[in-house]
């Protein structure tokens, strides 16, 4: 070992202050900051953008993590890479949050006003936006934050705006009466996105509908008794023979005396109940399609509160559930009630009210989404864009193929209010369902059309309504990058960006609004490739969710244990793209065995990397320069072929999404192949004489420690990039960041020495667990063969013998066609044995000890066994119980033969 000093490395590594140093030095130089004008390739990726609702959950770390793996591993490459960040103005979540806050005071919104409503607002979106900035650049998100964007930004509000009128001008919008999924809690429509499923138990209960001409009834079976106050109709399966004659026939409705007609509509399911469903078109979406289908009435008998309105008669003013209650009463008191079933079914929740919504019929703006998904459609046929793994691309085009329009309003003030303005009477008005309208970019453009259309006295009055979030989110990927402006060099040089990471849950609600919207106002999808992942799972394997209460705060395992470790963590369980992961979690101790393994092998690289400074002797990679391949021993030979493979399979494995699959391969290449191997069997020369053989090791050693660096720096971006500096003496300014992918000589690539030191690294740690077993003190010099009928191995053998002798502790080191007699025997493979001759006294030490493993190992299979075999344990105790008997009877046969084996080599 060299005497140099330690170098510039503490013995201690420093997650916190390495990374809260190194992110400030990225930002402060505008590492991530790219021009349009600099040369190589455009990579781009638009981050999604989290709510503005608080804080980051696992799955945002997750996500962050991956685009992070990706954008990182493009700059070595050479790309020219822009990675976009921003935030969502979350319409519906953040207008609950400030509603529930003026509630706690004791106000509401409009005691605020508008103007005073979104002042507060913006002050609480810079509170908690700022929290979500810097709990990702906390992550070391290597985004241009000079791009930051925010949904609401003027920017992107000018690009909401041209959007509306361009999809306006083509007929793409429209104002229309429709069954929405209707909010009661937060007063407003809410998007499929917004609808959570609940499997609830409930009740089904049965009916009797009289018919008119009292001839009989039919029997209807409902969860929502409520609703049969709406009822325009019951409707049979065409097929079904038992009401053939009675299709056309009326039905008086129970409590409300109304004649409703019986209708034949191939959606009853004739198997299901009764085989009569009764027929709510303004309250349920399929009783809505047959009611469009047979031109029914539609009879909404809900307020938008949630309370019964006056076409309920007698049940007015009642909340819905009570009205539930008291429908089911009066219809058992005057004889229609046959009789109720338990029943359980999903029902849809408002994810932000979290409250059961209701299918209203209400005026709202809408998207006629067909002509949007047929350009997708045709777009995918060309695998356009190109969803990895394939299979979700049959999810996205199955989406595509079943679509509603789109319902685009929003009863709230949040957000980006619709550029529509309603041309009322000077004193103002009513706005009805008919009233004239204008779009516009501006109030005074809208007053200009209004009055050229209806006079120099129109007056107007903006659309009090916001749009969906989904529809500002939809531009986001060219929005972001200058959109509509054509001249805008962004948008030329990233435009479409090369690929979206995202969870598979919101393939619906983003991914394809995003490429409908991309399809009609650019031509083209936004993005090349689309990355689905999985899910964050937690340590039962159960969906992570802050409405379950399993949630992770990031922030606490970055404190920890370091950003690095939890990113590392993260993308390393990927198994394959699109599959969730388990996060391994105490939550009594805020510790994560996944996360705290990736810890360890931080500690790693940094041990290691102290260990090569002591011994490089201030060199550095540049001044050693690249190994002479005359001058490589067999060590040398071997890393440098691995370090060849590992370079050229981690490109690919990161150029193909495959990034746990990479994670997985440097963890090997470092820990096992530099660190365990290359060092050990190196160590004599590293810490030898000066001379051409210690000048070969360091280069060697300098060489791969760099690469390896280089090549990690996706996933452990802060930790690499002190060690970098380290190892290579770079000055601040200068960041492993923004170096080049480290590209191997192809002369170091020997796929038959790889084979035989591997040979050599095997049967050192046979001949290790030999000794081991035996129990010969460490110190004690033995004689030891390997054995094997192969002449590469024999001349890998020879040619190494004096370091092998050293790395197992040989006196001497022989090797034969056959094992020596007496030897104690260990596999190494198929083709290769090692032997020990062990002093006479430790074998006898050795025998004793086997001998007490196996009685105690015959003792607990024999109470193990007698316990299966008694009738009132196999058959009463529980399921679980037995099978961990039975699984603990097997582990001890197990060790007891594996034990009898040793014995029998001892003879």
């Amino acid at each position: 070992m060299s005497d140099a000093p330690e170098g510039a490395l503490p013995k201690t590594y420093d997650p916190a202050g390495t990374e809260s140093r190194w992110q400030q030095a990225w930002e402060r130089a505008g590492a991530f900051h790219p021009d349009p004008q600099a040369p190589g390739e455009p990579f781009s990726v638009v981050i999604p953008p989290p709510n503005v609702t608080g804080s980051l959950h696992m799955g945002h770390a997750f996500n962050t993590a991956l685009i992070d793996t990706i954008v990182r591993f493009q700059r070595l490459r050479g790309k020219n890479v822009l990675c976009l960040p921003g935030t969502d103005h979350a319409s519906i979540a953040v207008q609950t949050i400030l509603e529930r806050q003026l509630k706690a005071e004791g106000l509401s919104k409009d005691d605020l006003g508008r103007e005073a409503f979104f002042e507060r607002a913006w002050a609480w979106k810079a509170e908690s936006g700022g929290t979500i900035v810097g709990q990702l650049r906390r992550l070391g998100y290597s985004v241009d934050w000079q791009r930051e964007r925010f949904t609401l930004d003027p920017g992107l509000n000018k690009a909401v705006v041209e959007a509306f009128l361009r999809l306006h001008e083509q007929g793409l919008i429209y104002r229309g009466e429709y069954l929405v999924n209707w909010c009661p809690a937060s007063g407003s429509a809410v998007s499929d996105l917004e609808v959570e499923m609940k499997e609830l138990e409930g009740h089904l209960w049965h009916f009797r509908y009289p018919l008119s001409d009292g001839s009989g009834h039919l029997v209807v079976a409902t969860t929502r008794p409520e609703t049969l106050l709406g009822d325009t109709a019951v409707a049979v399966n065409p097929s079904d023979e038992r009401y053939a004659a009675l299709v056309g026939q009326t039905l008086t409705l129970p409590l409300v005396g109304r004649l409703i007609p019986i209708v034949a509509d191939g959606h009853v399911d004739p198997a299901f109940g009764t085989g009569c469903v009764k027929v709510t078109p303004a309250h349920d979406p399929n009783d809505f399609a047959i009611g469009q289908r047979h031109g029914l009435p539609q009879i909404t008998v809900m307020a938008k509160d949630g309370s019964m309105n006056a076409a309920a008669g007698r049940f007015a003013g009642l909340d819905r559930f009570e009205a539930r209650k008291a429908v089911v009463a009066a219809m058992e008191a005057e004889g229609f009630l046959v009789k109720v079933e338990p029943h359980r079914h999903s029902v849809p929740f408002s994810d932000r009210g979290k409250v059961p919504v209701e299918p209203l019929l209400s005026t709202q703006w809408f998207v006629r989404t067909e002509p949007l998904a047929g350009r997708c459609r045709e777009a995918l046929e060309r695998q356009d864009p190109q969803f990895v793994p394939e299979r979700w691309s049959k999810v996205y085009r199955d989406w595509l193929t079943d679509i509603r329009d789109w319902c685009i309003s929003r009863q709230l003030w949040w957000g980006h209010r619709i550029p529509a303005w309603f041309v009322v009477s000077e004193s103002g008005g009513v706005i009805s369902d008919t009233t004239p309208y204008v779009v516009a970019r501006d109030e005074v453009e809208a007053l200009i059309q209004a009055q050229d259309q209806f006079g120099s006295a129109a007056v107007i009055e903006q659309d009090p309504d916001v749009l969906d979030t989904w529809f500002s989110s939809g531009l986001w990927p060219f929005s972001t990058l200058g959109w509509p402006d054509p001249g805008a060099a962004d948008l030329a040089t990233w435009y479409p960006t090369s690929v979206l990471v995202t969870g598979f849950d919101i393939i619906f609600f983003w991914v394809a609004r995003m490429t409908m919207m991309a399809g009609a106002f650019t031509g083209q999808m936004p993005f090349k490739d689309v990355y689905i992942h999985g899910l964050v799972r937690d340590e039962n394997n159960r969906k992570m969710s802050k409405s379950s209460g399993n949630g992770i705060d990031p922030v606490l395992l970055i404190e920890r244990y370091g950003a690095d470790a939890l990113r590392f963590a993260l993308v390393r369980e990927v198994a394959g793209a699109g599959q969730d992961i388990r996060l391994d979690y105490d939550r009594a101790s805020d510790t994560s065995a996944t996360v705290e393994g990736a810890r360890n092998f931080a500690n790693k690289l940094w041990n290691a990397t102290r260990f090569a400074l002591m011994n490089l002797g201030g060199d550095t990679p540049a001044s050693l320069g690249a190994p002479a391949l005359d001058q490589l021993e067999s060590e040398d030979r071997w890393i440098l072929s691995r370090l060849a493979r590992t370079s050229s399979q981690c490109a690919e494995l990161y150029g193909f999404y495959r990034l746990g699959e990479a994670a997985k391969l440097l963890y090997e290449f470092a820990w096992n192949d530099l660190c365990d191997q290359y060092i050990e069997w190196a160590k004599p020369r590293l810490g030898g004489e000066d001379g051409p053989a210690r000048r070969t090791a360091r280069q060697v050693l300098a060489t791969s420690l760099e690469a390896l660096l280089v090549m990690l720096h996706p996933l452990m971006p802060h930790l690499t990039e002190e060690l970098w500096h380290a190892v290579t003496g770079a000055e601040d300014s200068t960041f492993l960041a923004l170096q080049a992918w480290p590209e191997a000589d192809p002369a170091w690539v020997d796929g038959a020495h790889e084979t035989a030191f591997q040979f050599g690294i095997d049967a050192v740690r046979a001949i290790r667990n030999l000794r081991a077993l035996s129990g010969v003190k460490p110190g004690e010099k033995l004689a030891i063969g390997i054995v094997t009928s192969q002449a590469d191995r024999l001349a890998f053998v020879a040619a190494n013998q004096a370091k092998i002798s050293r790395l197992v502790g040989a006196a001497e080191l022989l090797w034969a066609a056959e094992p020596s007699p007496g030897q104690l025997l260990g596999i190494v493979d198929s083709d290769g044995q090692v032997g020990i001759t062990v002093p006479q006294q430790s074998l006898d030490a050795l025998r004793l000890r086997l001998e007490k493993d196996l009685a105690k190992a015959d003792k607990e299979i024999a109470g193990l066994a007698g316990r299966l075999a008694n009738p009132n344990f196999a058959g009463k105790a529980p399921p679980e119980v037995v099978a961990e008997c039975q699984a603990n009877l097997a582990e001890a046969e197990a060790q007891a033969a594996l034990v009898r084996g040793r014995l029998a080599e001892l003879g």
